[in-house]
């Protein structure tokens, strides 16, 4: 760990980028900090970590509202599994919706479209598109894994957020904050005692409540696949805003791209598509105290989506650094049955999630190592619109 200015930064290298953000937000919080996993994002770099008295930064929750990761235990024997592993990966391909704009086949009634703050203007015009929508995977680097722990059990991981609802979200407050177009500009931050800070808290809120009851859904609809009971899950968010105290001040912390990591607090931490992932728990020490009580919520990216891929087509197209069959070699190798999956998603697309963890050593503890034998995503030919 090392500070700049007072702004204290997780991993090496560190990328300029990220660090010429997380300085910018430091210009307008009370505190700032980057994670291992950081990587450039808009106006609040991913991994940063920034925290307010009185107000709250939409830029710094970003356009992917409540993002966030769920495991489950299964009680299924990975015996069992792995024999057939192939022809579960096809049916939970068919059985769940992967890619953008997509809906879900089979319609959902939740508790959560009984919540209040659908009132809000600005969610009501939206409630058609989130009831559509839920349950839904998305693009990009979301995900549903099957997965065997250090004793062979079975955990799913899933990975995604409000999909088109929290990103419209995020849209209007922006654009009501008075966001600019430019990765580098200053985050919009809201007094939460002014309307617009009070209603975006509530439609956050209602984004974050409407993702958590997606993700339990859809670790539900896996279980019922494999014919299986959940023994225990492990729940995070890592775009959001919480009010919580640190040093004896009530603050607004927002987190993007960031675990919430309190003393004993467990959190499910994903790697990349051909790489490990764990369970670990928030430590009490000074270091942690310096992350404001948070840690990494992935590997984190070292190749952009277009470096990886490419750009153009046809004749003007030009290569990116990694191809289907490096992807494919990986995985391969790993022992994974991949379904979907782009080249701008590949493990070579990332940093290793072991040695990113080695940085965070002092503020948490992994409790589990989760090895991946199925992975699922939206497929190559799918963009992820987000920014974030």
């Amino acid at each position: 760990m090392r500070f700049f200015e007072d702004v204290p930064v997780w991993g090496d290298p560190v990328d300029e980028g990220a660090l010429r953000q997380i300085r910018t937000c430091r210009k307008t919080a009370e505190r700032a900090a980057m994670m291992a996993d950081h990587h450039r994002g808009y106006s609040v770099p991913i991994g940063g970590v920034v925290a307010y008295r009185d107000a709250v930064s939409p830029s710094a929750v970003g356009f992917d509202i409540a993002c966030g990761n769920k495991a489950v235990r299964l009680d299924v024997p990975l015996s069992e599994v792995l024999p057939r592993i192939g022809a579960i990966m096809d049916d939970l391909y068919r059985t769940l919706s992967f890619g953008l704009g997509r809906t879900n086949p089979e319609p959902v009634e939740d508790p959560v479209f009984e919540d209040e703050r659908w009132r809000l203007p600005v969610c009501k015009q939206l409630k058609d598109l989130a009831h559509a929508q839920f349950g839904t995977i998305g693009g990009g680097n979301h995900f549903v894994d099957l997965f065997a722990d250090e004793v062979d059990r079975l955990w799913i991981g899933v990975h995604f957020g409000s999909r088109g609802f929290g990103h419209r979200l995020a849209t209007h407050f922006l654009r009501a904050g008075g966001g600019r177009d430019d990765p580098f500009s200053e985050p919009v931050v809201l007094s939460v005692r002014s309307a617009l800070g009070s209603d975006y808290l509530q439609a956050m809120e209602l984004a974050g409540r409407y993702a958590y009851a997606a993700r339990d859904w859809v670790c539900a609809r896996v279980a019922r696949l494999l014919g299986a009971r959940t023994l225990e899950e492990v729940h995070n968010h890592h775009n959001y805003a919480w009010r919580e105290r640190h040093d004896g001040e009530d603050l607004w912390v927002v987190r993007k791209g960031a675990t919430p990591a309190f003393p004993g607090q467990r959190s499910f931490v994903g790697g990349s598509m051909g790489d490990l992932s764990v369970i670990l728990e928030g430590l009490d020490s000074e270091e942690a105290r310096l992350t404001l009580r948070s840690t990494v919520h992935g590997a984190g990216r070292v190749l952009s989506r277009t470096e990886a891929a490419g750009r153009g087509r046809g004749r003007r197209r030009k290569p990116g650094k990694v191809s289907r069959e490096m992807m494919e070699g990986w995985v391969k190798a790993a022992g994974v049955v991949l379904r979907g999956g782009g080249v701008d998603e590949s493990p070579h697309c990332y940093r290793r999630l072991p040695e990113v963890l080695r940085h965070h050593e002092r503020s948490v503890r992994i409790l589990h190592t989760l090895r991946p034998i199925g992975v699922a995503m939206a497929g190559e030919d799918v963009q992820d619109p987000y920014k974030d």
